[in-house]
């Protein structure tokens, strides 16, 4: 019996995924370029040994993780996982190499190091905007963790400062927090504070707010 393959499957589905909607639209809008060369100062380019990855590239990875609320390993996973993921990276799973785990860690600290999410969610906001994709009426707030093996230590061999535990329904995890202010209309991220995991949400409540907000919520764990 002839059995279709996943790649004959999609390629007589003719309507797009939404997923492959709004990666589509976010390819046409973002000023990648502009945002690469906001980076490129602080990007290390690996001059001995391995090349870096392109840094358009990682840019990428970084807003996937963002507006997908996906921790460093689900991250890497989901690109061998997504093929709308794949292609947003323009990335050819069979020949191209893939950024791991601990790549996609480094460049998130990276920016956090360098105080450029803020910088970055500034410009994607105003761009956004302009198409009218955010429409500034309500704001939700959530927090993600992103666990790191209790393991995870420093150049130093020492604890990451910037991780600790939590205790979240009576699990224990350990590493870091995003606290992400989405636009209640279009569901995008408009910013994002990076804490250790121990942090309170309702510390950061303030800080995701972008000041012309109708209505604030907030979600919960049940």
């Amino acid at each position: 019996m002839f059995q279709l393959s996943f790649a004959s499957f999609t390629k007589k589905k003719k309507t797009p995924l939404r997923a492959e909607q709004f990666l589509k639209e976010m390819e046409s809008v973002v000023p990648w370029t502009k945002i690469s060369k906001l980076i490129k100062p602080h990007y290390y380019s690996n001059k001995t040994g391995r090349p870096s990855y392109r840094l358009e590239l990682m840019v990428k990875v970084y807003c996937l993780q963002q507006w997908y609320n996906l921790g460093d390993l689900p991250m890497e996973e989901a690109i061998y996982d997504r093929r709308s993921f794949a292609d947003f990276l323009g990335i050819d799973l069979m020949n191209d190499p893939i950024p791991d785990e601990t790549t996609i860690l480094n460049f998130r600290h990276l920016f956090e190091k360098n105080d450029l999410p803020k910088r970055i969610f500034q410009l994607l906001n105003s761009y956004l905007e302009g198409k009218g994709l955010i429409m500034r009426a309500g704001t939700i707030v959530d927090a993600t963790i992103i666990q790191a093996p209790s393991s995870t230590k420093n150049q130093d061999k020492k604890r990451d400062p910037e991780m600790s535990s939590t205790k979240k329904n009576n699990t224990y995890y350990f590493g870091m927090k995003a606290h992400r202010g989405v636009d209640s209309k279009s569901g995008l991220v408009h910013s994002c504070e990076i804490t250790t995991a121990k942090v309170a949400d309702r510390q950061m409540f303030a800080d995701l707010l972008h000041g012309e907000e109708k209505a604030v919520l907030e979600t919960r764990d049940t």
